[in-house]
């Protein structure tokens, strides 16, 4: 039986040392961390990883249970998939777990309650954009490619490949900034 430690946040530019702690300090053994959104479990491989090779009788735990996702029908995907391989879900804030009957019942409300938060979160910035842009101060995402210099590129007769590589970008992206100018 073992203690298997899973921490996330939602931005490359915070910091999963608090919940690593926490989790190491709980008796996790392995402590697997990634970070990437919960909106969804796409692309969180370390996720999958763990519930991959849970046993019967190990445990999978969190710090909160909106680090295991945002989306209540997530949330109880994975519980599920966890008690399918005979492995528990441990819940460190509030104390919850999915070793008895109301522990299920409780972590089912509180997957609500993180799928909640997620949409006043978003609510919360669409009411801050379209203020800024009110005031004139929003003026939308910085572009993250110089399409000037795309189709420059373009026209000195660089292949679609050798543009890609010089900006740092896929195909496909090269191909939509070009195509745009038409």
């Amino acid at each position: 039986m073992a203690r298997i430690g899973y921490a996330r946040v939602s931005t490359t530019d915070q910091d999963v040392e608090t919940q690593t702690a926490r989790l190491t300090s709980e008796g996790c053994e392995i402590v697997r961390s990634e970070k990437l959104s919960g909106a969804s479990r796409d692309g969180r491989a370390e996720l999958a990883t763990i519930i991959t090779f849970l046993r019967p009788g190990d445990e999978l735990m969190v710090t909160r249970l909106d680090r295991l996702g945002r989306d209540t029908r997530d949330v109880l995907n994975i519980i599920h998939e966890c008690e399918q391989r005979g492995a528990f879900v441990t819940v460190l804030d509030p104390h919850v777990s999915t070793r008895g009957e109301m522990g299920h019942v409780v972590l089912t409300v509180l997957g609500m309650v993180a799928q909640m938060e997620r949409r006043f979160i978003k609510e919360r910035q669409r009411e801050g954009i379209e203020r800024a842009r009110a005031e004139g101060i929003y003026k939308g995402g910085r572009p993250r490619l110089d399409h000037h210099a795309i189709r420059q590129m373009q026209a000195a007769g660089r292949s679609v490949v050798e543009i890609a590589n010089a900006v740092g970008c896929s195909r496909m992206q090269v191909y939509r900034v070009l195509n745009q100018a038409i």
